[in-house]
């Protein structure tokens, strides 16, 4: 089952695409990385996929072909919008009792459990916590409603590294505990490196790509072989980016299978590639042009 699915999703501000023509299929019970620069189109796809947003174009469905619109989902999903909203002068508890009374699906137990276990005062109002309980405090409540999708646009943003490291452990829990699917926007790459199974590259308002996190890093390879012959490589292999110094280029290349079945060329060696050079590859994708001289490359950033 998806737990998100999209089919040629897009929204348009006036004249002003923050999203357009996306298809995509999230797998139950992943943790989904959606990445991408600010203004790349996340917050957009989120707040269409929990129903805050009305398409332009296109459809979005959850939990199995549910439209994102439809009241009989509501419950099934909960949503953590940027900067962890909490009423700063409402204290914990009130925070509980009123989200209880907010939602007919509420575990008021495991929510005051889960905060006495992180040592997060109920007393104390939410405005005195320090960022990173205050994230912890949203989030709980946010689990409490017992979601099967959960929606988190930015949680780590504010948090110092501990902080994201305790949140983080957190949802990981909730995933293996209850078997909550997550959709995580942020832009920690070394911090969704370590959690994230699925993947989901958005750039200029457009999919640039998605996938399984291992089988994306197996199908791709970082060569590094002689510059003279970048280009004839460029063309045979067409590269998702590449880098050229004085003697060395480095393409990295998308093989469209097993990293490995496919014999590396003489002259280079090949690298495997990381999650984070991964997505800023695809965020940075490359024209490949011939100079007048015939002798070099030039790239130009197609985002320009």
């Amino acid at each position: 089952m998806n737990v998100i699915e999209t089919r040629e999703l897009g929204k348009s501000y006036g004249k002003t695409w923050a999203l357009r023509d996306c298809t995509l299929a999230v797998p139950e019970g992943r943790l989904a990385a959606l990445v991408g620069p600010n203004g790349a189109g996340k917050s957009t796809l989120m707040n269409l996929a929990v129903g805050l947003a009305v398409p332009t174009t296109g459809t979005v469905t959850l939990l199995g072909g549910i439209s994102a619109t439809s009241p009989a989902v509501l419950h099934d999903i909960a949503f953590m919008a940027q900067d962890a909203p909490v009423y700063r002068n409402l204290s914990v508890a009130d925070m509980l009792h009123l989200t209880k009374n907010l939602n007919w699906k509420f575990d008021y137990a495991q929510a005051k459990a889960r905060l006495a276990d992180l040592g997060i005062p109920l007393k104390k109002k939410t405005g005195k916590l320090s960022g990173g309980q205050q994230a912890q405090v949203a989030l709980t409540l946010a689990l409490a409603r017992r979601p099967r999708l959960l929606v988190l646009d930015e949680p780590l943003a504010a948090l110092d590294p501990l902080a994201r490291q305790d949140f983080m452990a957190t949802v990981m829990t909730a995933m293996a505990d209850d078997g909550v699917s997550v959709l995580l926007s942020s832009h920690a790459l070394a911090d969704l490196e370590r959690v994230a199974d699925f993947v989901v590259v958005l750039g200029n308002g457009e999919l640039r790509i998605a996938g399984d996190t291992d089988e994306l890093l197996a199908e791709h390879l970082l060569l590094t072989g002689p510059a003279a012959d970048a280009d004839r490589m460029a063309g045979l292999l067409e590269p998702v980016q590449v880098k050229r110094a004085e003697a060395q280029a480095h393409l990295l290349v998308r093989t469209g299978g097993v990293a490995g079945e496919k014999p590396v060329p003489p002259g280079w060696e090949a690298h495997p590639v990381g999650l984070e050079e991964l997505v800023l590859a695809y965020l940075r994708p490359t024209n490949i042009k011939s100079s007048a001289a015939g002798s070099r490359t030039e790239l130009t950033d197609v985002n320009r």
